[in-house]
């Protein structure tokens, strides 16, 4: 569930079966009666024509026939339907009737902008805008979780290097860890310029720690150091020498990004 704000109107967006799904109940709450705009557009023949057209081709469940006959009935005066009326009919999925928390009609997003342009032209272009940019936002949250999840997969590799390498056979699970711990550092101070630590101590407030609070660019970059360590660390370079590189890396790497996201803003 998502919330965008159009015209300093609060409008629910809800993922059903994957599609994004628009409260037009939210679109008119602002309006003086107008939730009877829902079924006044509804009762359109030329909105009933839409509807059909978009069920038959999504829609596999949907009760043509039944179809035909509300549309020949629609545009006389005693012909009357409900949301719950189209559903029941004709086993349609483009509009659905929800009940609790979030209650109200919901329309697929295709069907959402049609009833907002029947509503008001300006309307619909602002609902698209924020609508556009709620996609954009949630098209980094997804790149960012992907990255994450690869730094996480790395994170394998390089914890690996170090018990090959670093642990010795006798030792503690308290030392084991510390060495774990050290290491991880030897990445934050490269990239970040503390420890995980220190970080806590500058922001006691947050959760997590300081890889969760990472840029994009940031987790890309500390995808590849912790590859990077992990061969240095087989390579048997000294832990100083390895802090050294990998700073100079971090530093070369985090301007390529950043130069690289710049040249997509510019275009």
């Amino acid at each position: 569930m998502a919330k965008i704000l159009v015209n300093e109107t609060e409008i629910t967006v809800l993922e059903i079966n994957e599609k994004d799904y628009i409260s037009l109940t939210d679109m008119v709450k602002g309006v003086e009666n107008g939730l009877s705009l829902i079924e006044k557009w509804l009762r359109n023949k030329n909105t009933i024509e839409f509807l059909g057209i978009w069920e038959e081709m999504y829609n596999p469940n949907f009760n043509s026939p039944e179809f035909e006959g509300i549309k020949n009935a629609a545009g006389l005066n005693r012909f009357i339907l409900s949301v719950k009326q189209w559903i029941e009919k004709t086993n349609a999925i483009g509009i659905i009737a929800k009940a609790g928390r979030y209650g109200g009609t919901y329309a697929h997003k295709d069907l959402a902008f049609e009833f907002a342009s029947w509503v008001s032209p300006q309307f619909k272009l602002y609902l698209l805008r924020e609508f556009q940019r709620l996609k954009e936002a949630e098209q980094k949250q997804l790149g960012w979780s992907a990255k994450r999840e690869l730094s996480k997969i790395n994170y394998h590799i390089h914890t690996d290097a170090i018990k090959q390498n670093l642990i010795p056979a006798e030792i503690s699970p308290l030392q084991t860890n510390i060495i774990y711990a050290n290491e991880a550092d030897v990445l934050n101070v490269a990239l970040f310029g503390m420890t995980a630590k220190k970080w806590r101590e500058i922001h006691p407030d947050l959760k997590g720690n300081i890889r969760d609070y990472a840029s994009i660019n940031q987790l890309i970059c500390l995808s590849n150091m912790e590859n990077l360590n992990a061969v240095f660390i087989n390579n048997g370079l000294p832990q100083s020498e390895r802090l050294k590189e990998l700073n100079r890396i971090a530093i070369q790497q985090m301007l390529v990004l950043e130069d690289v996201e710049n040249k997509k803003l510019l275009k």
